[in-house]
């Protein structure tokens, strides 16, 4: 599907990389680890383009925006974000991330709750122990080399550079390295309805994911059969299971629109 329309907007010092879908009430997505906006949300992007005006984002070092040769915070992410709603004048918005996404929409709502309507936070942690067993450990040996083809190929289709390739890994794998755990205040503190979603088989434990929806005064939880995102999009070998990401989007509409 392609965009309405597409552009940058300076965030802090760099120019980020959106694209517009569809029309009606703005929802922004927010892409995870090592990914870009419009290849996260490729299947989600048509079901919902005839309901919402959609917003997809590619953060620092990722897709076709600018690199920061400095660490990845999550709420530099958020601040980011804010600054291209601040572009597009757009006031307030609902937000659904994805995995690092997730963790950064939650940021935001915590950060700046009055330019949140609702949050869908798909397969994001905030405390380490959310991990599956090992995640750390295998992080801390990992090289460009075990970042999967097709999320290598994708950068490279976005920005034809592989030492930018190689910075955003680093800065993505040293932001999961050194992740220190949030206060639990940081989600006491949303106030905007929200949704938490994760995989039975996720990289996600499926008990953190409903520990931090308990957190969250007026939140919602789905668990669904799904490994990481695959409720939502491709799975690692490539194949998409219609009926599994139709349910997950009737789920995401009938939140979004209570």
């Amino acid at each position: 599907m392609h965009a309405q329309s597409t552009g940058f907007a300076e965030a802090n010092g760099i120019n980020l990389y959106y694209e517009i879908y569809g029309s009606g009430t703005p929802l922004v997505l927010i892409h995870g680890g090592g990914s870009s906006g419009s290849f996260d949300f490729s299947e989600i992007i048509p079901r919902l383009s005839g309901q919402y005006t959609l917003i997809t984002i590619d953060l620092q070092n990722h897709g076709r925006s600018d690199h920061r040769y400095e660490a990845e915070t999550f709420v530099q992410d958020a601040r980011d974000i804010i600054a291209v709603m601040d572009h597009l004048e757009i006031g307030k918005a609902s937000f659904f991330g994805f995995s690092n996404g997730a963790s950064t929409v939650m940021q935001l709502a915590h950060l700046f709750p009055q330019r949140c309507e609702k949050i869908i936070a798909a397969s994001g942690m905030s405390k380490r122990e959310g991990m599956i067993d090992g995640f750390f450990e295998g992080m801390q040996q990992a090289t460009l080399d075990h970042m999967p083809a097709y999320l290598q190929e994708n950068f490279l289709k976005c920005t034809p550079d592989p030492v930018r390739l190689q910075n955003m890994f680093f800065r993505d794998s040293q932001r999961m390295i050194h992740f220190s755990d949030w206060a639990d205040e940081v989600l006491q503190s949303i106030h905007a309805p929200a949704l938490f979603i994760s995989g039975d088989r996720d990289v996600i434990k499926p008990e953190h994911t409903a520990a931090m929806s308990r957190l969250v005064p007026d939140s919602r939880l789905l668990i669904l059969p799904a490994g990481h995102g695959s409720y939502m999009m491709p799975d690692e070998q490539g194949k998409v299971d219609h009926l599994l990401i139709d349910s997950c989007v009737q789920f995401i509409t009938r939140f979004l629109h209570t």
